[in-house]
């Protein structure tokens, strides 16, 4: 009996012999296909009867997979019958309704949604809107994966329903949402799952909720089921009246979406978060507030550039329904057609979730098509539908121009310092011979990113044995200060790795300019180095590695313009070795620059060309070059005046007639030198490496002592030195933070406390042997006029200081023995005396 004639005199036990027919003759011989009409009719009949059975085939056809694209037609009957006034036809409906959802091939699932929808709005009997939200819960638990690409079209859905005042509804709906949240998939923020479904409900916890949210560190790449489930958070954040829920609403939302790697998952949302936050931009009072928010904008406006330009076929099934007519040829009858469409939902759903392999394509869309054509006809249609799906996933790429060029490194990795995300999911491309610059504002990575490439920490990067990486840095570290330029670089572990002799680096060091009558001497210790032959020192260094890579850290930082032009002839030099320059010169970027790479948004963006190529493409680039581009102001405070000092043109500072050498030295550094500094100076300092200019201005801040003249500084004056190695005691506080750091510095109102460390502030064993030797003190009585002579020793001074008669300094001390303060003062001509 055909599939027809049963539907006409449908009973409760021909649900198994019409999924037998269908299995052994398929959709289309059985009758089924274009008989499925009658069969919905059936389940939703009025006659119990006649639902019961209706609804037992259904549920019978559930079980053959080849049949899901007609079985699901079944569905919105199924559920309008779970009001029903008869019990028994309420659970067939349940049972019917559940089997259809569960049985179904998972990546179909979305072809369910709108039955599943139309059932939800308020007007529908609470009854078919449960048992709607139950089948959408249980997506969690058969096609977990399939139901989080969903959840952009579930969630605004069921949070409606989140709302109702009918408690089954709300019931059943909290509880969608709650198995919705648990296939999310993102690890930062599954803890906040329960308080995100209470915000839903309970608006008035959302400040709170983003509070905590804002605390959150994202790590993971954010795909489209985290955002449907936070957006509706965030939204409401925006829509707050506190200015600081809006800010954190701002801030949360340019943190997720820098870790957005795929554009189109953010499409869905950004119709509603743009405009929210360009109101917010706009209206917010508070000015930093506002250029949080503005940022926020800024990056939204940047993924929606980029979801502009991605070809979408997320969700699309007509391209998809276009290439099976296509592999199939010829006309297909409106019974395939629905096939087709069906086939096409689980297509783009395998292609949303990357499913693309040839074997499950066959285990998942061929048997759907056997109905209508042979296996191997199906096979070979669903494989060429496959390769053209392939294709339309391919983001195009630009094409490489340099093909002859031999790669060196194709990667795909993520940076992080500590819990800050540098780079993530970024891809690097590095070609032999060319010198790339790196750009990228303060802390966006660069030098973490040479580091780490360095260190053989960069996922992905060739090992060490196959390409070699040198970081060329001026990192002469203290225990290796006192060695001479030729042992500090052999004793390198790379160097003695490779073999090299001494002989070779004395050749090579000398073609940099280390020799015997040169500044810089070979055999010298590496601490007389000023800055510019550090770097040059580095570079001999990094020379006799023969590296494939080269990373440059600011490598024309304290050279003389003989020296860059020496370092920009040597890049240039190399051919054959590829180069990753950070630097803020931007002649050397231009000069000697073949590509740019830029970090910007968690993201590594290569661009041909050199610097002024670069900012043609992006000229708010200019901001990592000139102040004036910048946005960053730097003030320092106003100081109060001198005491003592009336004139701009008064001496604050000099040196007269000082001669300096360096201990292994026989030529002085400085021969004669006189200097001096006031108010109104401002003094540029200018000469080739080695010259002394470090050095000079060493003696008139006290690091160093001359051999020959005098040094003077007027005791009143604060002087602030920032030299090119700012921080040469930061070793004994490694375990600071940078603000304790400065803290325990400055803790005394102010004085820097580094500054008692200089060589002019240690005593020498003389002045500490005058310390200890009595010295005649002569008392004048006021009254009498007696004078009285006594020896004392001063053990320290207190602080205090005052200006006696003859404008001369005197300061409060402490004689040795006594047990108070003597609230005595002594001039300091006579301290000086005392050693």
């Amino acid at each position: 009996m055909s599939i027809e004639s049963k539907l006409e005199n449908l009973s409760l036990d021909d649900g198994a012999s019409i999924a037998d027919a269908v299995k052994a003759d398929g959709v289309n011989k059985s009758g089924l296909a274009s008989n499925i009409a009658g069969l919905v009719a059936k389940c939703a009949s009025k006659d119990d009867a006649e639902s019961l059975a209706g609804m037992a085939a259904a549920k019978a056809l559930a079980d053959v997979p080849e049949a899901d694209a007609f079985t699901k037609e079944c569905l919105g009957a199924c559920l309008s019958q779970a009001s029903s006034k008869n019990p028994e036809v309420r659970k067939a409906a349940e049972e019917t309704a559940t089997a259809i959802c569960e049985k179904i091939n998972p990546f179909a699932i979305k072809s369910l949604l709108p039955a599943l929808f139309a059932t939800l709005p308020v007007e529908k009997k609470w009854q078919e809107r449960v048992l709607a939200l139950k089948c959408i819960a249980g997506f969690s638990k058969t096609a977990p994966k399939q139901l989080g690409i969903a959840l952009p079209e579930i969630v605004p859905e069921v949070t409606a329903c989140m709302w109702d005042t009918k408690k089954q509804v709300k019931t059943a709906s909290t509880d969608a949402m709650r198995s919705a949240c648990e296939v999310i998939g993102n690890k930062d923020i599954e803890h906040m799952n329960a308080k995100i479904i209470t915000a839903i409900t309970k608006p008035k916890e959302v400040p709170e909720i983003m509070h905590e949210m804002a605390g959150v560190t994202f790590v993971q790449s954010v795909e489209s089921p985290a955002l449907a489930m936070v957006v509706p958070l965030l939204l409401r954040g925006l829509r707050e009246k506190s200015t600081a829920t809006k800010r954190q609403s701002a801030v949360i939302i340019n943190n997720m979406s820098k870790l957005v790697d795929n554009p189109l998952d953010a499409a869905p949302f950004l119709p509603l978060l743009l405009p929210a936050l360009e109101t917010n931009a706009e209206s917010i009072a508070d000015p930093e507030a506002r250029e949080v928010t503005e940022r926020a904008v800024a990056q939204l406006a940047r993924l929606k550039g980029l979801a502009d330009k991605a070809v979408s076929v997320r969700g699309d099934t007509s391209k998809v329904s276009a290439e099976f007519k296509t592999a199939i040829g010829g006309d297909v009858s409106p019974e395939f057609e629905t096939v087709i469409e069906h086939l096409s939902s689980v297509a783009t759903t395998m292609m949303d979730l990357h499913f693309m392999e040839d074997l499950q394509w066959t285990k998942n869309v061929a048997p759907g098509l056997t109905g209508f054509i042979s296996k191997a006809d199906a096979d070979k249609a669903t494989e060429a539908v496959r390769v053209k799906a392939e294709e339309m996933l391919v983001i195009p790429e630009e094409e490489d121009e340099d093909d002859d060029a031999e790669e060196l490194c194709n990667c795909q990795f993520t940076l992080a310092y500590g819990t800050k995300i540098l780079l993530h999911n970024t891809k690097m491309k590095l070609k032999r011979g060319k010198r790339y610059g790196l750009l990228g504002g303060n802390d966006s990575g660069k030098t973490t990113l040479m580091r780490a490439i360095a260190n053989n920490q960069v996922e992905g990067f060739p090992d060490v044995t196959e390409v070699r990486t040198v970081f060329v840095e001026a990192d002469i570290q203290g225990e290796q200060s006192h060695l001479s330029c030729v042992e500090y670089v052999f004793v390198d572990e790379k160097i003695q790795a490779m073999e090299i002799s001494k002989d070779e680096v004395r050749k090579v060091l000398a073609t940099v300019g280390f020799t015997e009558d040169g500044k810089a001497k070979p055999d010298h210790a590496v601490s007389t180095l000023s800055g510019g032959w550090r770097m040059k020192l580095a570079l001999a260094r990094a020379m006799l590695q023969k590296a494939d890579i080269l990373l440059l850290d600011e490598p024309t930082n304290h050279l003389d313009v003989i020296n860059v032009a020496w370092v920009k002839n040597y890049l240039n030099s190399l051919t054959d070795v590829t180069s990753i320059i950070v630097s803020h010169d931007s002649g050397l970027l231009n000069d000697c620059c073949t590509n740019i790479l830029q970090i910007e948004n968690l993201k590594l963006h290569t661009f041909k060309g050199n610097l002024d190529e670069f900012v043609k493409l992006k000229p708010e680039a200019r901001a990592y070059f000139s102040i004036s581009e910048s946005k960053m102001k730097f003030r320092f405070p106003q100081p109060g005046p001198i005491e003592g000092v009336k004139s701009k043109g008064k001496a604050l500072m000099k040196m007269s007639n000082c001669t300096f050498t360096y201990p292994v030295n026989e030529t002085p550094t400085l021969f004669d030198i006189s200097v001096q500094v006031s108010l109104s100076s401002r003094v540029a300092c200018v000469g080739e490496n080695g010259a002394g200019k470090s050095t000079m201005i060493k003696l008139l801040v006290g690091e160093i002592e001359p051999q020959v003249g005098d040094v003077w500084k007027h005791p009143n004056a604060r002087i602030a030195y920032v030299a090119q190695h700012a921080f040469h005691h930061i070793e004994s506080h490694l375990n600071k933070t940078p603000n304790e750091y400065i803290r325990w510095r400055y803790a005394n109102n102010g004085e820097d406390k580094e500054s008692l460390v200089k060589v002019t502030m240690q005593f020498t064993p003389e002045e500490e042997k005058l310390q200890k030797t009595p010295f005649e003190i002569q008392f004048v009585d006021d009254e009498s006029g007696k004078i009285t002579k006594v020896k004392k020793v001063v053990a320290e001074l207190v602080g205090g200081r005052k200006q006696n008669k003859s404008k001369e300094y005197e300061y409060e001390i402490k004689y040795a023995g006594s047990t108070v303060d003597s609230g005595e003062y002594l001039p300091a001509k006579t301290l000086k005396k005392m050693g």
